[in-house]
């Protein structure tokens, strides 16, 4: 590949923030670095499930703690581009890129203060009866919520 499809490509890869639907601040812990001295990858999985659920709660109206309807996770991943590192201030950007009967993926990107993604990664939860554990339609109000920042791109 040359280097300016190289370049390319890398730049798909490592959208803005333009390209997330909902933006939510995350501060970085000194306990978040490794000993490399930057944040550990374990912590971006960390991050990710923090801005989905306060997303679920404070749009879809999701009771995490009584409601009949809960999501487990059933797959994740993450591409890392380029570190950070504790005390950078940091916002995960999420959107929705497919839209299921009883699941979602949700694309996630790290950013700090500037630039492109650091990291971008996705998260697929599959909306389960908090009893049973057996699948279930995504109730209207988060399927509105989720919509709301559903991706255009296919």
């Amino acid at each position: 590949m040359s280097d300016a499809n190289s370049q390319s490509a890398q730049a798909k890869q490592r959208p803005g923030r333009e390209a997330f639907g909902y933006l939510c601040p995350v501060d970085s812990r000194w306990a978040d670095n490794d000993v490399y001295g930057h944040i550990n990858n374990v912590m971006y999985y960390s991050y990710f499930d923090s801005t989905i659920n306060r997303y679920l709660i404070d749009k879809g109206g999701l009771d995490i703690h009584n409601g009949d309807v809960i999501a487990y996770v059933v797959s994740s991943g993450c591409d890392y581009f380029e570190a950070a590192a504790y005390p950078d201030a940091l916002t995960i950007g999420m959107r929705v890129d497919k839209l299921g009967n009883s699941s979602v993926r949700y694309g996630l990107a790290l950013f700090g203060e500037s630039g492109d993604a650091k990291a971008l990664g996705f998260v697929v939860h599959v909306f389960v009866d908090r009893e049973t554990g057996r699948p279930v339609s995504i109730p209207a109000p988060l399927r509105e919520a989720l919509a709301a920042i559903q991706s255009s791109e296919k």
